[in-house]
């Protein structure tokens, strides 16, 4: 008997509070409550930041039409990448490192959002059909920040050019709780008012004729879609660093697991399967490995062995 979507759903949910559960018990010794404070702090962090990133990719690859896009693709970790050497070179290491967070959060995620969004508005005022022009776009866009990253981390000093490594990697532990009291009200709105609009993806899904056709504002419809894009990507890559491929593995894995393509049932999994990837992954390698490796790394490299996958398999048009 094969299960309706929303029973696999709830599978999904009760495999990421099973893994919330031993994320959070699993080892814990005296002293209970500043340990369990630490990990629920980073426990937030690794559902938010996963979440995030997966709702976000399924969106961008409804209105891209490519199921192989991530929003990554339009160059948001190398703006963040390009942030960081910026304020190293302007405040010198230990400027950096002692920059006042929260400020430093609402910064990056306002100027990574606004950037993302000039650039969607500037590549689609003509109309939403042309998503290859966007992507190229972003792509050379990326190419030119990673260029010019580059040039500025050769003119930093050793120690400098460490701080400015240690700040592009993605990292969970280090997030402020004030970071996510911010992040969290607005992961969530944007959440519901994607599920809110997830009936108009569904037909925008179909093509943009078709949806014209059936009384869908698909331009508008795009341009709002790449909106709460650009704000669920920008406050998780403020938050934690950037994971390029983690909402490529939980988009197919959310669509893989589901089986259907109606995004009121496909965002939420995407969601579900994006922390449930960081949290489980989070304790394997904090409780069962000891910190032997990291995780970020673990996750860009399962995901670059998906993508290489899904394009060989692909058949030509």
């Amino acid at each position: 008997m094969i299960l309706p979507a929303r029973y696999r759903l709830a599978l999904l949910v009760a495999g990421l509070v099973l893994a919330t559960g031993l994320f959070m018990v699993w080892g814990l010794r005296a002293p209970y409550g500043f340990i369990l404070g630490l990990r629920a702090t980073k426990l937030a962090a690794l559902v938010l930041v996963g979440a995030s990133v997966g709702a976000a990719t399924v969106m961008f690859q409804t209105v891209a039409h490519n199921r192989l896009l991530t929003p990554g693709i339009v160059g948001f970790d190398a703006l963040f990448v390009l942030l960081q050497t910026t304020l190293v070179i302007l405040l010198g290491g230990v400027g950096f490192v002692t920059l006042p967070q929260i400020p430093k959060f609402l910064i990056e995620s306002l100027l990574m959002t606004a950037a993302a969004v000039a650039l969607f508005s500037l590549v689609l005022r003509r109309g939403a059909d042309d998503m290859t022009r966007l992507v190229l776009t972003g792509v050379i866009f990326g190419i030119l920040m990673r260029g010019l990253s580059g040039f500025m981390q050769r003119i930093l000093d050793p120690s400098e050019f460490a701080v400015v490594q240690q700040a592009t990697y993605a990292t969970f532990g280090a997030v402020d709780p004030a970071q996510l009291a911010i992040a969290a009200p607005i992961f969530l709105a944007v959440l519901a008012l994607s599920i809110r609009i997830a009936p108009s993806l569904d037909v925008a899904a179909l093509g943009r004729s078709q949806s014209l056709s059936l009384g869908v504002d698909h331009d508008r419809l795009v341009l709002l879609a790449l909106t709460l894009i650009s704000l669920l990507v920008a406050v998780a890559t403020a938050l934690a660093g950037p994971v390029t491929f983690l909402g490529l593995l939980a988009a197919s894995l959310a669509a893989a697991s589901i089986g259907t393509y109606r995004h009121r049932i496909l965002i939420p999994a995407a969601a579900t399967v994006g922390a449930l990837i960081l949290v489980f992954g989070q304790f394997i390698f904090e409780r069962l490995l000891g910190f032997q490796s990291t995780l970020a790394v673990i996750v860009e490299f399962l995901g670059g062995l998906l993508f290489l996958f899904l394009v060989l398999k692909r058949r030509p048009a």
